[in-house]
């Protein structure tokens, strides 16, 4: 399903035509920045008639073309560049050939079909997600543009991939501000019947397509997991914010002597719990639900020690209003955590916060590290895998971070 075109000016391909304001950092563009900003288009009449979604032809302020964008005016990201060819045509053998470069670096990097198939910009596809599992893919399809050629890349998908289900995941903020709608659909095929067993590390893990956080479980911190189970043999292991067994399941799978994996949802729990079955490694896996800072509070009072401490928490600073609180959050939970680990230990932590960059993030754990009167070393820094490609030009699809301190 196109969206419908505007009565605005059109090129000759039967585009609308928008323009960049004369101040508008044209050379960006230019160079891969992938957005255009409200403040820095044009919007006259004839912008503002364009349908959300509907893609035009974006120029310069001296009408010179310079590809093709997806439209928005209801949107603080007024246009999306999809593609350096005004010429183009946006359908289905568009997708196509969008999808097969992406499935060919994934076919590279993982022997299975568990990844991250499409991570948005850096994949030419600015705003879709698509997490795959097995036969089955998840798409988030975060921008107006993209739920309004849902069709045309659902047809794609299932042509490159071969999946038989496909699901559209519509949880989340990014959504809301397109102005879009939150109801999860199956596109295509029959949805999974009950959790999908995904192996990743070394262990199993089980992935709630339609009921649980993001696509179900979460492919980005795969090399940080395995770098933790690195050091998990023989370890007691706390992992907090742990969703469905996270850094756990691969810690036990690596030979932890224990794991303990705190969350506030009793379903991730209870997957987490079917993850370690599955995986062989219940016997030496307990769970703790409850809010991890009481959870992490309630530790420290009890006096409990852990070789090897992971604390994954959500994205705390998911935008520049939210940056200062969210990095208080980051240093108490570095505080709170910092003690539970013995001599000689291991603190990991995470954050998949936009707003919150490596340098602030890892000045905010130093911080909650010493005011827990506890010395650390930094040993590693980590960042999503390969199966999220970072576009150098966009610093926010580099959002993950985790940094390893010994104590």
């Amino acid at each position: 399903m196109t969206a419908p075109l505007s009565h605005a000016r059109s090129d000759p391909a039967g585009y609308p035509v928008v323009r960049l304001r004369p101040k508008a950092n044209a050379r960006a563009v230019r160079h891969g920045f992938p957005w255009v900003y409200a403040n820095e288009l044009v919007t006259d009449r004839r912008t503002k008639a364009i349908a959300p979604g509907a893609v035009a032809v974006l120029e310069d302020d001296a009408r010179r073309p310079m590809g093709l964008v997806a439209v928005n005016n209801g949107s603080k990201i007024i246009c999306r560049m999809l593609d350096t060819d005004p010429g183009a045509v946006i359908d289905a053998a568009w997708f196509a050939g969008r999808l097969h470069k992406a499935l060919a670096l994934r076919k590279r990097l993982y022997p299975d079909p568990y990844y991250r198939l499409v991570h948005a910009e850096a994949d030419g596809l600015p705003g879709i997600v698509i997490d795959r599992f097995g036969d089955t893919c998840v798409v988030q399809p975060n921008a107006a543009w993209a739920e309004a050629h849902i069709d045309a890349l659902v047809e794609a998908l299932t042509e490159i991939t071969g999946c038989t289900c496909v699901i559209k995941n519509a949880a989340g903020r990014t959504r809301s501000l397109e102005g879009l709608d939150d109801i999860t659909a199956v596109l295509r095929g029959a949805a999974p019947d009950g959790p999908v067993p995904v192996p990743m590390n070394g262990a199993t893990y089980m992935a709630d397509l339609t009921g649980g956080q993001k696509t179900g479980l979460y492919y980005d911190q795969r090399p940080n997991h395995a770098f933790a189970a690195g050091l998990a043999k023989g370890a007691r292991v706390l992992d907090v914010f742990s969703h469905v067994g996270g850094f756990s399941l691969s810690a036990l799978a690596a030979g932890a002597v224990s794991a303990l994996a705190v969350d506030g949802a009793a379903p991730a729990l209870d997957l987490a719990l079917a993850g370690a079955e599955a995986t062989g490694v219940a016997d030496r896996f307990a769970t703790r639900q409850g809010d991890a800072f009481d959870v992490l509070a309630a530790l420290g009072e009890e006096g409990a020690q852990f070789d090897l401490v992971i604390c994954d928490p959500p994205a705390f600073a998911p935008a520049r209003p939210a940056l200062e609180a969210g990095l208080r959050a980051y240093e108490r939970i570095a505080r709170l955590a910092a003690p539970l680990v013995a001599e000689n230990g291991i603190l990991g932590l995470c954050s998949c916060s936009h707003a919150a960059d490596l340098q602030a993030f890892r000045a905010a754990s130093a911080r909650g590290i010493g005011r827990a009167g506890r010395r650390g070393s930094l040993i590693y820094t980590g960042f999503a895998g390969p199966d999220h490609p970072q576009l150098p030009q966009l610093a926010e699809s580099g959002y993950l971070k985790s940094v390893f301190f010994a104590l």
